[in-house]
């Protein structure tokens, strides 16, 4: 039996889609099995303790989040039971990236804190610098050195 692909429209060049408001990043969410684990590696990672979490029924946590960077951008960490099913079998998909100011010096302490290689550090033009590594939770975690994010917060 073959698959079935849906059916896909094309617009033609004289219709016009509707734009989307996207008013700028708010959350990101990393899966794991075990949400108190994962809160404590990224509090240790990242120097600060999450500044909310929620507990399921049973007492264990389902859901904690930090408030990270120059706009409080927020990283949830979900119990990977509340996962979208997928057919994925690790790690995958989008990376976001955060930027920091020591690409190389965050990249070596992610690793020498139990994160995987997923990319190593590469340089994508001047003044731009990317790397990402896999959390031990399975989670992909991107960072960054971003001249332009830099003048961005200048303006």
């Amino acid at each position: 039996m073959s698959a079935r692909l849906p059916s896909v429209v094309f617009m033609t060049h004289t219709e016009q889609l509707a734009p989307v408001a996207l008013r700028g990043f708010a959350t990101i969410t990393y899966w794991a099995e075990d949400v108190a684990a994962a809160r404590d590696w990224y509090a240790a990672i990242l120097g600060t303790e999450a500044y909310f979490d929620r507990s399921g029924p049973d007492g264990r946590p389902v859901y904690a989040e930090f408030r990270l960077g120059d706009r409080r951008a927020e990283l949830g960490i979900a119990d990977s039971r509340f996962a979208p099913p997928t057919g994925a079998n690790g790690p995958g998909g989008a990376i976001m990236y955060w930027h920091v100011d020591d690409l190389t010096g965050t990249y070596e302490r992610l690793l020498a804190n139990g994160a995987t290689t997923y990319q190593p550090p590469t340089e994508r033009g001047e003044g731009f610098v990317t790397a990402a590594v896999v959390d031990p939770f399975g989670n992909i975690l991107g960072v960054m050195y971003n001249a332009h994010y830099l003048e961005m917060l200048r303006d």
